[in-house]
């Protein structure tokens, strides 16, 4: 059975590698059926909607627009090509999903949990990944980074103490869920990958492969 596989963290992180980590394993493992996705966007609409909550703009966007666009991208990506996806037997490793709302519109933003929890469920109902690898690094250490990639987006110009509250809901939400792996994005790439790869090994030894063929 196809699985849904998601990588979240701050900025700075890691995540792209950790994607390439992940479907570099399951290629090693018999699984050559891999699509990878990214949030906000991954479809050509939600793409445009990626765009607004990314970029800077003269006009103010409000909190709750921001979390809106988020749940809207999302749905179209969930509804037109990770649902579709599963559904034919391929395995889905996502750049980020609903996590990241919790954590970002949730803990950065402080809007409502219970507002998010609404949203996500008329919107998502009960779909959710079958994991989640959480990388987890300190704000500043990751923003460092960010900064070396080039210009920062919207969301990167943020203060620190905006990433500060949105890691500890990361950590928060991860305490909560079996599901969720904490990963030590400050180490070394190859640590990183080798921690990614024994929370893998654990997760598949529990949910035995079933490759096509």
């Amino acid at each position: 059975m196809s699985k849904f596989i998601v990588i979240e963290g701050l900025e700075g992180a890691g995540k792209s590698s950790a994607v390439r980590y992940v479907t570099d394993y399951l290629q090693h493992h018999g699984i050559d059926r891999i699509e990878c996705t990214r949030e906000p966007g991954g479809t050509p609409l939600a793409e445009r909607m990626r765009a607004i909550v990314k970029e800077v703009h003269d006009e103010r966007l409000t909190i709750e627009a921001e979390l809106l666009l988020m749940y809207a991208s999302r749905v179209q990506l969930v509804e037109t090509r990770i649902k579709p996806a599963l559904a034919d037997g391929v395995w889905v490793v996502g750049d980020r999903h609903d996590l990241s709302s919790q954590a970002y519109q949730g803990g950065g933003r402080g809007i409502d949990a219970q507002l998010i929890g609404a949203i996500k469920q008329a919107v998502l109902g009960n779909f959710k990944p079958d994991l989640t690898l959480y990388l987890d690094i300190d704000p500043a250490l990751g923003l460092q980074r960010a900064r070396h990639r080039g210009e920062l987006d919207r969301i990167e110009l943020e203060q620190l103490s905006f990433f500060e509250r949105t890691r500890a809901r990361y950590l928060e939400l991860a305490a909560k869920d079996d599901s969720i792996v904490v990963i030590d994005a400050a180490q070394t790439p190859d640590l990183v990958k080798t921690a990614i790869e024994r929370a893998l090994d654990h997760y598949l030894s529990n949910e035995p492969l079933c490759i096509p063929g």
